[in-house]
């Protein structure tokens, strides 16, 4: 059986046919961005369709910005079943599906597509995705928690806080440096936290804050989960997405970084005794919602886990 080559060009998705003329299963599902060549989503959902006995072969595609529109066509042409879509062009397949559901709609981006009947539909996998992930992470739901997101301008954390929204959690603290884009967010958000089942509390269940400490502390006392949604974390040199002595054995730290799987932020956690977890997890719950949108059936979530090496 012939392997998929690294990485497939807008020049072989117009002649897809002989350009995996060598696989044994079809390709039909990839991942597209710009770049792509470092995407783990195919060790992820390779194994997964093995595991479920599906033939066909999940492949990397590297579009331009440019080719972006062409892309898609050339992918309905060629029968895919779907793409998921990383940066740069989950802003763009927004622009271009036919549908999408309520989730992707709230967060302006799609990072997943199914291809149905011609129509392309966009879904956004990364909020109920770091919801499955949470979930499995510290068994609460976010419904039951007060919740401040860290680098709530757009991008993951627009996602999350759309997601902490729509499932009516008890308090959302929107952190940004730019506090203005977290308090345009917050109004778009504050139909969603208008919810006469939820009793106020001595704090106001929507807030915009600037990503600065003082800011923070005044509101820590009053918040359950932290979500660090920014990619401050990634690199050795990084500074604290928050000072340590802000971080309280009762709070729950969750940080979408996940290489290095042991970022400053979650050492910190540990070493305050509160409970911590990286974003390994909503990598693989995104996925695995794809699947089943994909295939409208359960995905084999712990093959994909073995293929992530989680």
């Amino acid at each position: 059986m012939a392997a998929p080559q690294d990485v497939y060009t807008i020049h072989d998705l117009r002649h897809w046919a002989g350009a995996t003329a060598g696989l044994e299963a079809p390709a039909r599902l990839a991942v597209i961005g710009d770049p792509v060549a470092h995407s783990r989503s195919p060790q992820m959902h390779q194994p997964a369709l093995n595991a479920a006995g599906i033939d066909c072969t999940y492949v990397r595609l590297h579009i331009l910005p440019d080719e972006l529109r062409e892309a898609l066509d050339l992918v309905k042409a060629a029968n895919f079943i779907g793409v998921n879509v990383t940066i740069p062009h989950k802003g763009g397949v927004f622009e271009a599906v036919d549908d999408m559901t309520e989730v992707a709609r709230r967060i302006g981006a799609v990072n997943t597509v199914v291809v149905d009947g011609g129509q392309l539909v966009g879904h956004n996998t990364d909020a109920p995705g770091m919801r499955r992930a949470v979930r499995e992470a510290f068994s609460m739901d976010l419904t039951d928690l007060r919740i401040m997101v860290i680098g709530a301008g757009g991008g993951a954390g627009k996602a999350a806080a759309v997601q902490c929204a729509m499932d009516h959690c008890e308090r959302l603290v929107l952190v940004n440096r730019t506090v203005e884009k977290a308090r345009a967010l917050a109004v778009e958000l504050e139909d969603l936290m208008t919810d006469p089942d939820k009793l106020e509390g001595p704090a106001n269940r929507l807030v915009s804050i600037p990503w600065e400490e003082r800011a923070m502390e005044r509101e820590l006392d009053q918040i359950d989960l932290i979500i660090n949604a920014t990619s401050v974390g990634m690199k050795r040199s990084d500074p604290d997405v928050l000072p340590q002595r802000l971080i309280e054995p009762y709070h729950l730290v969750y940080d979408m970084v996940y290489s290095p799987a042991r970022t400053r932020l979650i050492a910190n956690a540990e070493a305050e005794g509160a409970k911590s977890a990286n974003g390994l997890g909503m990598l693989l719950w995104q996925g695995a919602l794809a699947f089943e949108f994909w295939f409208n059936r359960e995905a084999p979530v712990e093959a994909m886990r073995a293929g992530l090496g989680s």
